[in-house]
């Protein structure tokens, strides 16, 4: 069923992936120093399909990655993906998880200011239903867990402490991220290296120069930047279909394992990658009475327009810039897979 859902779905994400342009009053009859194609349909039966070709000599290439277990998908992706990934001279990705400043500015950057925790700035409601939820699943985790984490040495406690310590001095709209990734089947994936990491990894043992196309401020920033009301408003949405997922009254509308089947399937058109990019979840819904979806709405589109589209334009610009900086080495670009399908190039 993967085969005949992917023919459908690959000609139309064909014709779209590359024909923005970096302004959208600029248009690609502008002079192209290169021309993008999909080289893993044509080339192969395999079903993944998310390896672009950048046509010069040396070619450089998109590769669409997903931020779950690489061990999930790697026997999915064709060949010719891994041997792009292994002729490449420099492999670049949206931030390098690899280096020390990058991860010690993402933790930073999620803490309120000196002298505050959340308990000072968050109503008193919120702030205790939290602190229930995050009980719950701690009391939870061992159970979550599988037999191969725990074989591996992976325990409860410090995976919790891992992923939640310290909590109480983050910012609500981190803490709200955070939620959403105490989870099940969340849980059940951590341990093993995410895919991008997995490619960062490899690509550091195979002595390869690599890079990132953004700063850890240009990703942090704009989650920072919601205001209060709209921050409280998400956490608390947040929390509310935690709760309902607890009491049994909700079903999760996509999971890890549908964004894995569709990812191994090549289906570049789903909207659960779109989920999967952003890392934000969608507030709008059609139960929320009319101020709250004005709420959401605009949540909504701040985020399109920070984490989609001045996005998107600012990576298209590092991309090019390299490209034309570089024309004898062979790059490799591993961006998000909802990333490959929309980032602007215009050559």
């Amino acid at each position: 069923n993967c085969t005949e859902q992917h023919a459908g779905y690959f000609s139309l994400s064909l014709s779209v992936s590359f024909s923005l342009s970096l302004s959208p009053y600029a248009s690609l009859s502008s002079v192209s120093l290169f021309t993008l194609i999909s080289s893993s349909y044509s080339q192969q039966t395999d079903l993944n399909s998310f390896l672009w070709t950048i046509k010069r000599d040396p070619p450089s290439y998109f590769y669409g990655t997903i931020h779950v277990p690489y061990t999930r998908v790697w026997d999915f992706i064709p060949e010719n993906s891994k041997q792009a990934f292994q002729e490449s001279n420099i492999v670049y990705f949206e931030l390098d998880l690899t280096d020390p400043y990058t991860i010690s500015a993402l933790t930073s950057c999620q803490l309120l200011p000196q002298g505050e925790n959340l308990q000072d700035v968050l109503p008193r409601d919120i702030y205790r239903r939290l602190k229930r939820h995050l009980e719950y699943v701690k009391l939870m985790m061992p159970s979550w867990m599988t037999p191969d984490q725990r074989g591996k040495g992976l325990y409860a406690d410090y995976l919790f402490n891992a992923i939640a310590g310290n909590w109480e001095r983050k910012r609500p709209v981190w803490v709200m991220l955070m939620v959403n990734s105490l989870t099940e089947a969340d849980i059940k994936t951590r341990g093993v290296p995410v895919l991008d990491l997995y490619l960062a990894q490899e690509a550091e043992r195979m002595r390869k120069r690599t890079g990132a196309v953004e700063k850890v401020e240009e990703q942090c920033h704009p989650l920072n930047g919601l205001n209060f009301s709209q921050v409280i408003f998400a956490l608390n949405q947040t929390l509310l279909q935690q709760e309902s997922l607890r009491a049994g009254s909700l079903q999760v509308p996509y999971t890890t394992e549908d964004l894995i089947k569709h990812y191994n399937c090549g289906d570049l058109n789903s909207i659960i990658f779109n989920h999967d990019t952003s890392q934000v979840p969608n507030f709008n819904n059609v139960t929320l009475p009319p101020s709250e979806q004005v709420t959401a709405q605009e949540i909504d589109s701040y985020f399109r327009q920070e984490l989609i589209y001045k996005r998107n334009e600012r990576m298209g610009r590092r991309v090019k810039t390299l490209l034309e900086e570089h024309p004898d080495k062979s790059f490799f670009f591993a961006f998000g897979a909802g990333w490959s399908v929309i980032i602007n190039v215009d050559f």
